[in-house]
């Protein structure tokens, strides 16, 4: 679905212009450090990263967003590294200091606690993970996102999920998108970023 998506146009879907929530949050990229991009499209969240001097690894699924990606780093003048892979072909064992989840609410709530659980393993203790997505009253406004509540983000479900890190912003507010021709209009917006916890020290 995804390639069919990104190969019926030569534009960028979402546009070339990073997420609201690493817009928002610039404190968010600490140059030097590793960062995972998953499920990251055409690359404008990634590239975005790199620009502010993050060392950055980025998959997606779609050969054409994977292609795109590459020529927006090309572009800007910074390196990526970019992969095709689906969510189960990714080697989660890599340590990464950050993740940044965004839009990947194609899962169901089955794949999402395995997609929360991947991410969490592959973070390294005091890392940071970057979730942005959209809320249940997204759904029918036509403006972005799958139309099924069941994907779509809480903050009662964010904290749970996640219980026992440190969470800096966890925050639910309306925005109008205006990212490409995929997010057009206002939208139901959640951003969630949280440290992992630091191991107890033996007894």
């Amino acid at each position: 679905m995804w390639e069919d998506r990104y190969s019926a146009s030569d534009d960028y879907l979402f546009g070339t212009a990073p997420a609201a929530v690493l817009a928002d949050n610039p404190w968010l990229a600490l140059p030097g450090q590793r960062v995972l991009c998953v499920a990251d499209g055409e690359g404008r969240n990634a590239v975005h990263l790199a620009k502010l001097g993050m060392d950055v690894t980025a998959f997606d699924l779609s050969p054409t967003a994977v292609s795109r990606a590459q020529a927006l780093a090309q572009q800007a003048g910074v390196a990526v590294q970019t992969h095709v892979a689906g969510w189960d072909d990714w080697d989660w064992s890599q340590p990464f200091d950050m993740i940044a989840g965004i839009f990947i609410q194609f899962a169901d709530p089955d794949l999402r606690a395995r997609q929360f659980a991947d991410m969490a393993r592959a973070l390294r203790p005091g890392g940071r993970l970057v979730l942005h997505g959209y809320r249940p009253e997204q759904v029918g406004r036509g403006t972005g996102g799958p139309p099924f509540v069941e994907n779509m983000y809480t903050e009662d479900m964010l904290r749970t999920a996640f219980a026992g890190w440190h969470i800096a912003r966890c925050a639910a507010y309306e925005r109008d998108q205006q990212a490409g021709s995929g997010h057009v209009g206002p939208a139901a917006l959640i951003d969630f970023i949280a440290t992992k916890p630091q191991p107890s020290p033996p007894v």
